[in-house]
């Protein structure tokens, strides 16, 4: 018999005869209402289980992991305020109508149904996945199982106090919130849960507010590798910086004495506690799964002869709220409406086309403040001599910083953070003078975590925060490019464009440093990126465009919520010279404040036909270099600058390669996953394709030292290109 059937039958069957759990008495704390009401939440979340796996059988329903075991978080989410952001564990359905019930006018039954359903009627995401959320509840939704939400937990309690000291326009939470994150103790050992806690820790131990409370449902196994026993605590209890709290999960009474306890000494305190709740599972992991295949039968009657359902009619009864009869009723009568609710929600309508899939990755805009910009005393305050240097050409770097500090003052929600962002300037001095500038509250160093640091720009963009976070290198993404593909892009998509968190990510990376770093310095792979959905990708290669540029990335993270990856290329920082030493040729003045370049608008550089060299980044500068021999041989060429490298400028492209009789694509990318097999896809797609080459990078690393440079594209070998491609070169 499945497991379920039989957990439902030996509560039936175990309650009418008032074969209940031993316990402690009940704890003061719960009215006798509120304990009937969290019964009530209990009671749902184990129906719904139980219709899941109908449905599913039934060709009706999509998902079955289920919560069963764990509805004591409805006790955790009584001690809450449902105002309080709440990142849940995808066992917290008994959290989520709990908190349903705080809230006026919650059809949380249907709602979930829905869900399960699959249906595009599904308030939360539409029908894209069974996910546990609410914009109503301050749920935002995620598919989390690895505890990649922990990061953002963070970054959203650190919001928190940030409002209070620069309140954001699009400020999404009460100024005495807290935040709540839960999930699994197999999800706990995972890497960035741990960086999660160890981030919230190092910040509580600088008196800096963070009023964030971790959850741990401890049920002993992670599928199907057990927990050791008391490891959760052993490596909880003592952290630096965070109050460990422990309470039996299975006794909604206890749970919520401890859990109000956890959360008053967060709210009160403003700093991060850890509350440890024990659990089971039963049920097995998910529909599929079948426990005993990998434990003994003894041990998973154990734990369903701990059903937290047959505790709750002990408790109720025991405190005098109500009587095991009534609290058989209740359950027999929510399973049989559930059954209802569910018959119809499985008639609504689904998603039915790839459009209507897509609709929600792209959040919708909103409504912003007018502004002018910085005025000019505040320039002349904030800029100082820099002002006067603003006439002469300057590389950039420095533009860059420039266009920060404008942008900066101009959106008081900015918040730039990094690691050495602040009272270093960054590793390559692109931030410095701006922590004086605007302080370290919104120029934040941060610990050496990436998917901290990435964490924090989503949960300040919960709060209505402008985000610009910095990683050091390109290749220091890999170590956290979950954070932005399994957590940033999509949650518009999930929430139904409910929920977003914007960003503009400055990424400084590409190749061409002379003799320094190797691979983790020199990284010219933006494959990681560049099948992200919904994410935008820019790339600038003077400092004239990075500052334009940049104010159209600010623009479209603030007005439009998007997701926007700033890539600036390392090695075009500091150049100053083009053909010859000491000529300025790459050194570009700094446009005034209300310039900008809009999202694919490409740069295009001489009106030849011949050739359109198609590149980006260090390839425009290299172009650039071979173009006067390109020339010399008859050959007459334009550049074109791509500048947004995702979405693809297509019809930009489209144009401004009219008429050309060739196309060759210059691409410091690799030849495989690289930028230039989508380029050479879309002119041989074109009705009237030109000829088109490439010259790329190896799929190689890049060493340290002189051979820095080997396997990447080189001034030399794009003029024999182009003249091979012509036909100039026989």
């Amino acid at each position: 018999m499945d497991r379920a059937q039989i957990v439902h039958e030996n509560f039936l069957s175990r309650v009418a005869v008032g074969d209940l759990p031993a316990g402690v008495p009940p704890r003061p704390g719960l009215s006798r209402e509120q304990a009937v009401s969290l019964y009530r939440s209990q009671v749902l979340s184990r129906a719904l289980d139980r219709t899941s796996r109908a449905m599913q059988k039934a060709g009706q329903g999509f998902y079955t992991i289920g919560s069963s075991g764990h509805e004591g978080m409805a006790a955790v989410a009584q001690a809450l305020r449902p105002t309080d952001i709440a990142f849940l564990h995808y066992r917290d359905a008994a959290f989520q109508i709990a908190r349903a019930e705080q809230v006026p006018g919650q059809q949380i039954a249907w709602d979930m149904l829905l869900s399960f359903a699959c249906s595009k009627e599904d308030p939360t995401s539409g029908g894209r996945h069974k996910v546990l959320g609410s914009k109503a509840l301050m749920i935002p939704p995620q598919t989390s199982t690895i505890a990649s939400h922990l990061p953002k937990a963070v970054g959203a309690a650190y919001s928190l106090g940030a409002a209070r000291r620069h309140p954001p326009e699009h400020r999404q939470l009460p100024e005495d919130g807290i935040a709540i994150c839960s999930f699994g103790d197999a999800s706990a050992n995972h890497s960035t849960a741990q960086g999660a806690i160890n981030t919230a820790g190092w910040t509580s131990v600088q008196s800096i507010p963070l009023p964030l409370l971790f959850v741990c449902e401890d049920n002993g196994i992670g599928i199907s590798t057990k927990t050791p026993r008391g490891w959760i605590q052993a490596s909880m209890e003592h952290r630096p910086g965070i109050r460990y709290f422990q309470a039996n999960g299975l006794d909604i009474y206890e749970t919520y004495a401890v859990a109000q306890e956890a959360a008053e000494y967060v709210r009160t305190r403003r700093k991060p506690a850890f509350l440890h709740l024990k659990t089971v599972r039963l049920y097995g992991h998910a529909g599929a799964d079948v426990p005993t295949t990998y434990l003994s039968r003894a041990e998973v009657e154990a734990e369903e002869a701990m059903d937290p359902l047959l505790h709750s009619v002990r408790l109720l009864a025991e405190d005098g709220a109500l009587a095991p009869e009534e609290a058989l009723a209740i359950y027999e009568q929510t399973c049989a409406r559930t059954d209802r609710i569910a018959a119809e929600a499985a008639t609504r309508p689904h998603l039915a086309s790839a459009d209507e899939v897509a609709a929600s990755l792209i959040p919708p805009k909103r409504s912003c403040k007018p502004t002018n910009g910085p005025s000019a005393e505040a320039r002349a305050a904030t800029f100082g001599g820099d002002l006067r240097a603003m006439d002469e050409p300057q590389p950039m770097s420095r533009l860059i910083n420039w266009a920060l500090t404008d942008l900066m003052l101009e959106h008081g929600e900015i918040v730039c953070m990094g690691e050495d962002v602040g009272r270093k300037g960054g590793v390559y001095g692109v931030t410095q003078k701006l922590q004086q500038r605007f302080g370290p509250d919104r120029m934040i160093d941060t610990l050496l975590d990436e998917q901290s640091i990435l964490g924090l720009a989503i949960g300040m963009g919960h709060n209505g925060f402008l985000p610009i976070p910095e990683i050091q290198f390109l290749a220091y993404l890999h170590n956290a490019e979950d954070q932005i593909r399994g957590e940033a892009a999509t949650l518009p998509f999930f929430s139904n464009g409910q929920f977003s968190n914007p960003m503009v990510l400055r990424i400084a990376g590409l190749g061409y440093q002379k003799g320094f770093g190797g691979h983790f310095h020199n990284d010219n792979s933006l494959a990681v990126l560049r099948d992200i959905p919904g994410v935008i990708i820019a790339c600038p290669s003077t400092g004239a465009d990075a500052a334009q540029m940049l104010r159209e990335c600010v623009r479209l993270a603030r007005e439009e919520q998007r997701v926007v990856v700033f890539l600036e290329p390392i090695a075009l920082y500091p150049m100053r010279d083009l053909h010859g030493a000491q000529d300025g040729g790459w050194m570009t003045t700094y446009p005034s404040p209300d310039r900008r370049i809009a999202l694919g608008e490409v740069g295009v550089h001489g009106d030849g036909t011949d050739l359109a060299i198609v590149t980006y980044g260090n390839g425009h500068y290299l172009s650039k270099q071979a173009l006067p021999e390109i020339e010399a041989a008859g050959i007459k060429a334009r550049i074109i600058d791509l500048r947004w490298l995702a979405p693809l400028p297509i019809e930009a492209l489209r144009a401004a390669t009219q008429g050309c009789k060739h196309v060759l694509i210059v691409d410091e990318c690799r030849r495989t996953g690289s930028q230039s097999e989508a380029l050479m896809t879309f002119f041989c797609e074109e009705s009237r394709a030109p000829a088109t080459a490439r010259v790329v990078a190896e799929d190689c690393f890049i060493a340290t030292g002189p051979a820095y440079a080997a396997p990447l594209p080189s001034r030399d070998g794009i003029v024999a290109a182009a003249l091979s491609l012509t036909g100039v070169a026989k």
